[in-house]
């Protein structure tokens, strides 16, 4: 579940935290980067639940009207479509989503008004108006629908954030992010899909779990070689001047550089450039790469940078 790019960026993240602390504790660093990502799997599954409640929640006032003293013919009668979507039931019935959840005790029981407030967008919008006054039901439409919602009601909406920022401090730079995992997660399922089917993993595979805690720890542990090469490839600047966040970005490059040599330099200068569109000003983009375009030459002229794999030696 957790790209690389994210791995990178939680990298920054808590590389400043360890340089802005009076402790530096690898280990502890290497801990509160694996927790930040862990809880970004955390709101993965919190906001699948969260279609869940939203469902159960427009249930439950078709049965308040249903029950009035003088229902309407249209509150007797009115369209089940969305509680009854069949995306909603896959995922209410979904093993790893309910055991993931009972394990973490995540739950939006705490948080009615919010609920509610996601019910109301969702009904105002297009999306939900035009799905409603279709007849024709078909799972692919169903699974549509859901990920309109993920995406042009809970990803917008103001209240979820306050709500997430109240609950972690690490959620809410996560929600587009996880949001887009959520989409992908749903392309995966059809309507053969049963309670086993599965959701995504924290990491990819092993070797994303390595690149992290290597990416960390290299950087952290060559400070002082990395910080050598970015002041004489910046001769013409004053260290103390540059960003101390456009010094992060650089370190991780050149370590990727030096001590990945499975990862072409093209695509880790690539994605630290990204980066710090992000991260940066776009004045200190542009320094960024031409500091990281400097370095990257004198490094391979001096043999420094040692690729393997296909299609990367002599890279």
């Amino acid at each position: 579940m957790i790209s690389r790019r994210i791995i990178r960026t939680k990298v920054l993240q808590v590389l400043y935290a360890y340089y802005s602390s009076d402790e530096k504790s690898i280990n502890n660093t290497e801990k509160e980067l694996f927790f930040c990502i862990h809880k970004a799997y955390d709101l993965y599954h919190y906001l699948f639940s969260l279609v869940i409640e939203i469902a159960d929640y427009a249930e439950n006032r078709i049965e308040i009207k249903r029950n009035k003293h003088q229902p309407t013919f249209e509150e007797l009668h009115p369209n089940t479509k969305f509680i009854t979507n069949q995306v909603i039931r896959q995922l209410r019935f979904n093993k790893q989503l309910s055991v993931y959840q009972e394990q973490k005790k995540l739950s939006w029981k705490e948080h009615p008004e919010l609920v509610k407030e996601l019910y109301l967008l969702m009904i105002e919008s297009e999306s939900y108006k035009a799905y409603m006054d279709d007849d024709t039901r078909s799972y692919l439409d169903d699974r549509k629908f859901i990920e309109k919602l993920f995406t042009k009601t809970i990803l917008v909406s103001e209240d979820l954030y306050i709500a997430l920022e109240e609950m972690s401090i690490y959620w809410n730079d996560d929600v587009e992010f996880v949001i887009s995992m959520i989409t992908k997660t749903l392309k995966r399922f059809n309507e053969l899909s049963g309670s086993d089917q599965s959701l995504m993993p924290l990491f990819k595979d092993e070797e994303d779990r390595d690149f992290t805690k290597n990416l960390i720890r290299k950087s952290i542990l060559n400070h002082k070689e990395l910080r050598d090469l970015i002041q004489v490839h910046s001769k013409n600047w004053d260290m103390e001047r540059i960003a101390f966040m456009d010094i992060l970005i650089m370190q991780l490059a050149i370590t990727e550089f030096l001590y990945f040599p499975t990862i072409p330099t093209k695509v880790s200068l690539n994605e630290y450039i990204e980066l710090s569109k992000f991260y940066s000003t776009e004045k200190s983009r542009n320094f960024i790469n031409g500091i990281l375009d400097k370095t990257l030459k004198d490094l391979k002229q001096s043999d420094q940078v040692n690729k393997e794999g296909r299609g990367l030696i002599g890279e």
